[in-house]
């Protein structure tokens, strides 16, 4: 018989972050498993027996497991890459091993693609200790990155968005202030999904180098393309590539046809009043948006009526649209632009500064209006950027009143409103969730079944601000 290897001592280096947290995973499986009646056997067969609360304590400590191990493999695959640097010529490791580069000996070793392999690679190096001549050892160039990589409180693909973000507007930001904006950004990363991260560090980039957006755009608008190719089939295939000035209208005016599909069909579910069903999924109502609004372009004489009071809305600073200093914002698009492409969208499109209100604008209409207002829902958008819960696009969100119309006899102001999507809205209130509004900002206090400490979360616009900014 052969003879069994021995078990390593525990490591109280590298290594001893994943053996603590591996520990954490085994005890929280075994705790989801029936306490009787307990079948074992392959994972899907356990899983399957797993309580709710247990089954989510195993989804958190595996996901703390693969950061752990991610934050190593990256520190690995930076060494590969130092030690199949060109110096080495042929007999660099990469080369050695019989591959071309060290992104494909990563990519080979993990079974993941190239573009993985590099970022890997990328992290590791830029988050890495660095060493002087003298063997001196100085700390990494994006310190705060490093120390949640080490901590396992982010995940490879926010340090890689932190970091490319930094390294690339850093050269034209004092240095200082690229620090304050890792930490938030870093902060954020441990706290969002990674697609509402990508959200702020574009925001965050626009504010560390808003001399930078304009140049950014221009290399957007020369990417910009539309091509069109008809396949065996007779099927028409239609992809562009359209920088945020070019894409706001088009975005904007089919989305507007389809929220109009859809509060009308969301209307007809009760009353049964539509002849045939509209079963379209909403890619299908999007290429008939498409569709119709070309037709309208080839000769239709009258608007379409979802259009009617559609405008492309960009949000920006008095101070910015005088001095042409700084970047807006377009409603639906997460990308900042420029102060001068908000300028040349002035003549086209329904243009707002950031301070709204005023005595042309009520925006507290109390009991005598069931609904808010136009004015009401952009001065609640320009605060919450969407929906304050999830950040969902704010083209699919409603302002909806906290303290309930009826039940609650909650007025129709903004210190009562909230843009919330739909699951968001009606999750919230079965929940028992309580929203804190202020004229800056909104907060979530979850319900005691969910933290029993009741830790207020922020939500809108303002998760995306520096520290600093928030608290002036």
């Amino acid at each position: 018989m052969a003879a069994q290897p021995s078990r390593l001592p525990a490591s109280p280096g590298a290594l001893a972050a994943i053996e603590r947290d591996v520990a954490v995973l085994l005890e929280a499986w075994g705790g989801a498993m029936p306490a009787w009646g307990a079948v074992r056997g392959d994972a899907q067969v356990e899983v399957e027996q797993m309580s709710d609360p247990g089954l989510m304590r195993v989804a958190d400590a595996l996901a703390q497991v693969r950061r752990d191990v991610d934050a190593v493999l990256a520190r690995v695959a930076a060494e590969v890459m130092k030690r199949s640097g060109p110096e080495f010529g042929d007999i660099g490791l990469a080369k050695a091993q019989g591959f071309h580069n060290p992104a494909r000996l990563i990519a080979a070793s993990t079974g993941a693609s190239r573009a993985d392999a590099q970022r890997l690679i990328t992290v590791g190096t830029v988050t890495a200790q660095r060493q002087t001549f003298s063997g001196e050892r100085l700390p990494s160039r994006h310190p705060h990155v490093a120390a949640a990589l080490e901590a396992a409180s982010i995940g490879i693909e926010a340090a890689s968005a932190i970091t490319t973000m930094l390294d690339r507007a850093s050269a034209r930001a004092e240095p200082s202030r690229a620090g304050h904006v890792e930490a938030a950004l870093v902060d954020l990363a441990a706290h969002v999904p990674l697609e509402m991260l990508l959200r702020g560090v574009r925001e965050a980039e626009a504010r560390l180098d808003p001399d930078g957006v304009e140049p950014r755009e221009d290399e957007l608008r020369m990417e910009r393309s539309l091509t069109m190719r008809e396949d065996g089939y007779g099927m028409l295939h239609v992809h562009a590539r359209l920088d945020p000035e070019s894409g706001a209208p088009v975005k904007a005016a089919i989305e507007a046809l389809v929220t109009d599909v859809l509060r009308r069909r969301q209307a007809g579910d009760g009353d049964g009043d539509a002849v045939v069903d509209d079963r379209r999924s909403i890619p299908q109502m999007q290429a008939d948006a498409l569709a119709a609004l070309a037709r309208h372009a080839l000769g239709c004489s009258q608007t379409l009526t979802p259009l009617a009071k559609t405008t492309v809305v960009v949000r920006v600073d008095l101070d910015t649209l005088v001095s042409c200093l700084g970047h807006a914002r377009i409603d639906g698009l997460d990308q900042p632009v420029s102060a001068a492409t908000a300028r040349r969208l002035a003549a086209d499109a329904e243009l707002l500064p950031a301070v709204l209100g005023g005595d042309s604008l009520p925006l507290d209409l109390g009991r005598a209006a069931r609904l808010f207002s136009k004015a009401q829902r952009l001065a609640l958008g320009e605060r919450d950027g969407g929906c304050a819960s999830c950040g969902q696009n704010i083209a699919y969100v409603e302002a909806h009143h906290i303290a309930w119309w009826e039940r609650d006899a909650g007025p129709t102001d903004l210190s009562n409103g909230v843009m919330l999507c739909s699951f968001c809205h009606h999750m919230i209130h079965r929940e028992g969730w309580q929203i804190l509004p202020s004229p800056n900002d909104v907060w979530f206090i979850p319900p005691p079944h969910i933290d029993p400490a009741r830790v207020p979360r922020l939500g809108g616009r303002a998760r995306f601000e520096l520290r600093e900014e928030r608290a002036a």
